[in-house]
């Protein structure tokens, strides 16, 4: 290491534990001890434009072990991203860029990171969105698409299953331009990590086909350098072992109590001390920021080589860049007749497998597949072929028996750019995904997650399958759209709204449901009146296959002099978001109502008030769907009861 990097990567250390000195609050072990091979990355391999820092062919970088994120924030302040030292002062401050975990839409951060193992399994996703559109779009000599996918990990993001279930995948993949560089401390926050975990982790990325590199000290920037190059020359992903001290040059070096906690002042002053690197809170000296500003002009280089490449590749190949432009583009699914066109009755999973497939005719860049389901939950994309090692160009992506990867990669997809990807499994293991589809939310980007078989229709798989708390709790997670239809034509609107915002749940039934009169757009309002549109005595509202069931006992009631208007709600987020002249047009304010649902009563209090509710908020038994819904009172009779008891009140 000369003086100089040698200063510079104290620098770097130094902002950050200011920065957490500050807030008193954050994380100093971790920038202390992978500062190295994280400034020698940025330093000298990654490629990126700080004034362009969304440039398509930039190298991506997850912070997988979010809670360092004051490393990353120092990274980009020295490496210019835009970052002010108001922000570096300001750390984990309301109203600064620089929060607790790193956020997506902060200048050179590429996914928000924090809940460990989501940022490794994002950076397989934004590797396997690199392949696809390196194999479609590059010619030869001229790589429209040709960059690495970096992450940063400890061993908190290795001991979770969804590191397994992704580094699985990309082995399966030979994602190669994959390159995850380990922070090998061997420290957590109870102690070492040997208390809890002492498996062999090189030999477990072997045996997933991983390429394995061990640096044996991680401050040594010659070992880190030429680790990083072999690994860039790689057949397959690789795993960059860099063996650190967590806390390096603090009082608490190497142990636990420095992971998660701030130092102290007098921490700090011994910590620059012991680094030789004696400079007030949050000073940079002169010779730090010009070196910095030399790197910095080394990599704006790199967007002007590549914007050669693509001006050349524009003159060459103006169709071909008009297309790769238009995959970067915001999706536009034209609102044609044809989208709407169902004949029968059918299962929603059926009528989903139609729409996907009826999105693929539309959107070349659609891409996505199940969780070793799709013959059951009939996601299956034709005539696109199948991803793979062999096939970068194949659609359909098999994720195996891997939900919560699943999940998280689809997120690193869509932020990388240039893929719309959607991902599938039965609705009862939607609780595997959870923690990613709430990652997608708070990014709100617009990810499509299809689940079929919703509620107790499923019959007899039993209670293990039969949904009945998810529908509430992901219809309470903020920025995400819950559908479920009622029939075919609603579950058409359900998939034509799916890129307007951000993620899209598509909740599907098992058991065919017959086409419903007026069921359609109207449903894009995410509820609207199906039936009875003039004045009525009670109100019956529904979601999926409970709308017939509302339809036929308003029929019955009808025979009895009762008014009754039934209204759809396939999706109450869209609802809620409309005017109130609108939502109160279809739910009339001073009339008695029911809601009906195959599931948790909870989301439908704010609906029917003191009314009544037909809904299930127990688990359910394995037997026949209609001996099911007939014994938990999903019949007509049951709701004519209901209702007439309501009215009686």
């Amino acid at each position: 290491m000369n003086n100089m990097d040698n200063k510079a990567v104290n620098a770097v250390r130094c902002l950050a534990i200011d920065a957490i000195q500050a807030a008193n609050s954050g994380h100093p072990g971790l920038p202390l001890g992978a500062a190295p091979f994280a400034y020698k990355l940025y330093a000298d391999h990654m490629k990126f434009s700080p004034s362009n820092p969304k440039f398509i062919d930039r190298d991506r970088f997850v912070l997988s072990a979010g809670h360092g994120s004051a490393l990353m924030y120092s990274l980009l302040y020295h490496f210019g991203f835009g970052l002010t030292m108001d922000d570096i002062k300001n750390f984990r401050q309301l109203g600064y860029k620089t929060s607790g975990h790193p956020e997506y839409g902060t200048p050179g951060v590429e996914t928000s990171t924090g809940p460990l193992g989501q940022g490794i399994a994002n950076a397989v996703g934004m590797a396997l969105a690199e392949s696809v559109l390196a194999a479609k779009f590059n010619k030869p000599g001229l790589n429209l698409v040709d960059h690495y996918t970096y992450a940063l990990l400890g061993e908190g993001c290795l001991m979770e299953g969804i590191e397994y279930e992704a580094a699985s995948l990309a082995g399966t993949l030979k994602l190669n331009k994959l390159i995850v560089l380990y922070d090998c401390n061997k420290i957590t926050i109870e102690g070492n990590s040997d208390i809890a975990f002492d498996e062999d982790i090189f030999k477990r990325h072997e045996a997933q086909g991983w390429n394995v590199i061990v640096v044996e000290c991680g401050e040594d920037l010659d070992a880190v350098d030429a680790a990083i190059q072999k690994a860039k020359h790689s057949d397959k992903p690789t795993l960059i072992a860099f063996k650190t001290v967590i806390g390096y040059g603090s009082p608490k070096a190497g142990s636990a109590s420095c992971h998660g906690a701030p130092l102290g002042l007098d921490g700090v002053v011994a910590t620059k001390k012991a680094l030789g690197y004696e400079y007030a809170p949050f000073e940079v000296p002169q010779d730090v920021t010009e070196h910095f500003a030399k790197k910095i002009e080394q990599h704006e280089k790199e967007c002007a080589e590549w914007e050669k490449i693509r001006d050349e590749y524009k003159k060459k190949y103006p169709d071909e860049y008009a297309e790769f432009e238009k995959w970067h583009e915001k999706p536009v699914i034209e609102d044609t007749d044809d989208l709407w066109q169902f004949d029968s009755a059918m299962s929603t999973r059926k009528a989903g497998g139609v729409m996907l497939n009826r999105l693929a005719a539309r959107l070349d860049n659609f891409i996505g597949g199940s969780a070793d389901l799709a013959p059951s939950n009939l996601t299956g994309l034709k005539d696109v072929g199948d991803y793979g090692k062999d096939n970068r160009l194949g659609r359909n992506i098999h994720f195996g028996i891997r939900e919560h990867a699943m999940a998280a990669i689809c997120n690193g997809i869509y932020l990388h750019g240039g893929l719309l990807p959607f991902c599938s499994t039965f609705f009862a293991f939607s609780d595997y995904l959870k923690n990613a589809i709430r990652m997608s939310a708070i990014m709100n980007i617009p990810v499509l997650y299809v689940f079929s078989h919703d509620s107790i229709g499923v019959g007899e798989d039993g209670p293990t399958h039969q949904p009945i708390e998810q529908l509430a709790g992901l219809r309470a997670m903020p920025n995400l759209k819950v559908f479920r239809p009622c029939d075919a034509r609603e579950t058409a609107a359900a998939f034509v709204s799916a890129y307007d915002g951000g993620p899209t749940v598509v909740v599907e039934s098992r058991q065919d449901l017959p086409l419903i009169e007026g069921s359609g757009r109207k449903a894009l309002k995410g509820g609207y009146v199906i039936k009875g549109d003039g004045e009525c005595d009670l109100c019956i509202i529904a979601a999926g296959s409970e709308v017939d069931l509302a339809v036929r006992s308003a029929d019955e009631l009808e025979k009895t002099g009762i008014k009754v208007r039934v209204v759809s709600m396939p999706c109450m987020e869209i609802f809620d978001e409309q005017t109130e002249e609108y939502k109160n047009s279809v739910i009339p304010r001073n009339v008695k109502k029911i809601a009906i649902e195959a599931g948790s009563a909870m989301c439908w209090y704010k609906y029917v008030g003191d009314g009544a509710l037909v809904c299930i908020d127990h688990f359910g038994e394995s037997g026949k769907a209609n001996k099911l819904f007939e014994r938990y009172g999903f019949t007509v009779e049951n709701v004519v009861d209901t209702a007439k008891k309501l009215l009686q009140k």
